[in-house]
């Protein structure tokens, strides 16, 4: 199981995702263009000292990304789905993608998606923050025993 993060734009945000993966021994890949470089000191204040333990794959674009991945699973965690992330069967061998805090993903990655999950939320509300949606998939992935 990888955690992938499309073009991400907050810093702490991304030090919380990256201290997640550690943690779970979950790889992560971050898609560039990033909106920060990616040493930002408070990347890692937010990472700390997980950072040392993380397997972490950059890509300088889109591209490069699906080239790296081939044929593996992409699981697009989005608010435009269908199938809650609860009812969603993990695989071990699944990429998770979250989207850039600021603007989710663009199309082009919705039509790539092999499956698109949501974590339902109360209306009128729109979504949770980016970090905290990882950790509930990623969270649902090791109870499912794909992590």
């Amino acid at each position: 199981m990888r955690l992938a993060l499309f073009q991400p734009d907050m810093p702490p945000n991304t030090g919380t995702m990256m201290r997640l993966c550690a943690c779970l021994g979950v790889g992560m890949d971050i898609i560039e263009p990033c909106g920060f470089p990616l040493d930002d000191a408070r990347l890692r204040r937010a990472a700390m000292d997980y950072i040392d333990h993380l397997d972490l794959t950059r890509h300088h674009s889109w591209e490069d990304f699906i080239a790296h991945i081939g044929t593996q699973r992409l699981v697009l965690l989005t608010t435009k789905a269908a199938v809650a992330y609860t009812d969603f069967s993990f695989r071990p061998d699944d990429i998770l993608m979250v989207g850039r805090e600021s603007a989710g993903v663009p199309e082009y990655v919705h039509d790539r998606a092999d499956a698109r999950i949501v974590i339902p939320i109360k209306p009128p509300l729109r979504s949770l923050n980016v970090a905290l949606s990882a950790a509930m998939a990623l969270g649902e992935a090791r109870r499912q025993g794909a992590v």
